[in-house]
């Protein structure tokens, strides 16, 4: 089950109605919208999108009848279980081959706006702060870092620098080799608001 599909379920199962539906769903061997919602006293619409999501996910079967003309459908659960299975491999699968982003050069950009905070033994970076907006719009952004991300930041070459790639800046800030997936997600956020520059 993919994250999409995960939350909707997860949306309409935290619903109070929701066991109540299905009861009813165990009950008939098919129920119409109009027919639940008359028997929980609950207003049509909502039930009607509980069915229609529980039929995208394949919980529920629905058939297209017709009623002197008038086509409905009508609802039949298909399963005796519901579970959520996630699989978070992808997201692993992504990180997986730093290899292109890690050649990356970058550097502070010159006047980007942003407040670095340094711990208290000066030897990382806690903290990026980035104003973004313009006028009343203007709003605060604070990503607090990890140690190895600080160690990072901290020896990020200055505006005035030359450029170095992400790994030589590893390399010289002493992080290991199994923080390279948070190294670089820190890297594409602070490229994205402006911090930092390629090229």
């Amino acid at each position: 089950m993919d994250f999409k599909k995960a939350a909707i379920l997860g949306s309409y199962i935290s619903k109070d109605y929701a066991e109540d539906l299905f009861r009813l769903l165990a009950t008939y061997r098919d129920i119409s919208a109009s027919e639940a919602a008359s028997r929980l006293n609950m207003h049509i619409k909502t039930v009607q999108d509980f069915l229609e999501a529980m039929t995208f996910l394949d919980i529920l079967a629905k058939e297209e009848v017709f009623e002197k003309k008038r086509p409905y459908y009508r609802y039949t659960l298909k399963k005796r279980r519901i579970t959520m299975d996630i699989d978070l491999d992808p997201l692993f699968e992504v990180q997986s081959k730093p290899e292109g982003k890690l050649s990356v050069n970058i550097r502070e950009k010159k006047n980007a706006g942003a407040r670095f905070t340094t711990a208290r033994n000066n030897q990382y970076i806690s903290s990026v702060v980035k104003w973004t907006g313009e006028g009343r719009e203007r709003k605060e952004r604070k990503i607090n870092l990890t140690i190895p991300q600080g160690k990072f930041m901290y020896h990020l070459p200055f505006p005035s620098a030359d450029f170095q790639s992400v790994s030589e800046i590893m390399q010289i800030a002493e992080v290991d080799k199994n923080n390279t997936s948070e190294i670089l997600d820190i890297v594409d956020v602070l490229l994205e608001y402006g911090v930092i520059e390629n090229k």
